[in-house]
């Protein structure tokens, strides 16, 4: 089997809508795929209904990747087969989603206070209708010539976590956000926990911490990891008894990689399954050829 478990779609920052993910998935060669978009279910229910049109057996697993800070310092928790609908997940959520706005338009007004031709109109209309990121504003400077590829623009120069363009926005703390998607039944894996390139990391001493509340996994195979790093997180997962997992990250032709990139164990797949009962996997109805 092969299982990816943290994928985006236009419903947040990604390029392919939630059915031309799940196509591209089976397309992939993949039997599982999680959507995962930031802070946002909203695509579950075109992907759900895409898998009836494929023409081989695929898996969805539905979740988010949710914007959690720890000590002054961002980090994503992927959250998996969660009941979308309980009240008090639902409500931290729609914070999160909601203070996006306010945050891109913060990060435009500073880049243009740096002298780039950046526009409101011309990042909502890259954006669309998914719910706005740093990736679409790092997709303006790639069209302006600032930068050549969206992760050029992920730099202390312009984007990155306290770089020049930055912008704080609400984040739930992730010990909060472990209890929040406990209560509503799903599973919590802390998302690249190492990805330096991107900025400053947690301390790998606060997977402990984490641990001990209630995290189930790490993911460690992963595009930002290299192998001592992988090598290293993985004897931190089996020390502490968390699961680890393995995925793209894929956003669609915003980031170059592909899905299946790197991919999750079935055993720790079938474990992340019996954990969850806010919601099970959703197997689609095409027929193997």
């Amino acid at each position: 089997m092969r299982i990816d478990l943290h994928t985006h779609s236009t419903a947040s920052d990604g390029t392919d809508t939630p059915a031309e993910l799940v196509r591209n998935a089976a397309a992939a060669g993949l039997d599982v795929v999680a959507l995962t978009d930031h802070d946002s279910t909203r695509g579950h229910a075109e992907a759900t209904a895409a898998l009836a049109d494929l023409d081989r057996d695929l898996t969805l697993v539905t979740g988010a990747e949710l914007s959690c800070r720890l000590d002054g310092v961002g980090l994503h928790m992927l959250a998996y087969l969660f009941d979308p609908l309980e009240p008090e997940f639902l409500r931290e959520r729609e914070l999160v989603r909601d203070d996006r706005v306010p945050r891109a338009r913060a990060m435009v007004g500073k880049l243009q206070a740096l002298g780039v031709p950046i526009t409101w109109e011309q990042v909502t209309r890259i954006a669309g209708d998914a719910s706005l990121g740093r990736p679409h504003i790092a997709t303006a400077l790639v069209e302006l010539g600032v930068v050549e590829t969206v992760s050029d623009a992920f730099v202390p120069e312009w984007l990155a976590t306290g770089g020049r363009a930055y912008a704080e926005k609400h984040e739930l703390d992730p010990f909060e956000a472990i209890r929040l998607v406990k209560a509503a039944g799903g599973v919590t894996v802390f998302a690249h926990p190492q990805a330096v390139t991107r900025g400053e990391v947690v301390p790998e001493s606060a997977v402990g911490r984490l641990a001990a509340a209630g995290l189930d996994g790490i993911e460690v195979d992963h595009m930002d990891h290299d192998a001592p790093t992988r090598a290293r997180l993985r004897a931190l997962a089996d020390e502490l008894g968390l699961l680890v997992t393995g995925s793209s990250d894929y956003h669609g032709s915003r980031k170059f990689v592909e899905l299946g990139a790197c991919t999750t164990d079935p055993e720790v797949y079938e474990e992340i399954a019996r954990r969850a009962t806010g919601a099970r996997p959703v197997r689609g109805a095409g027929v193997r050829r």
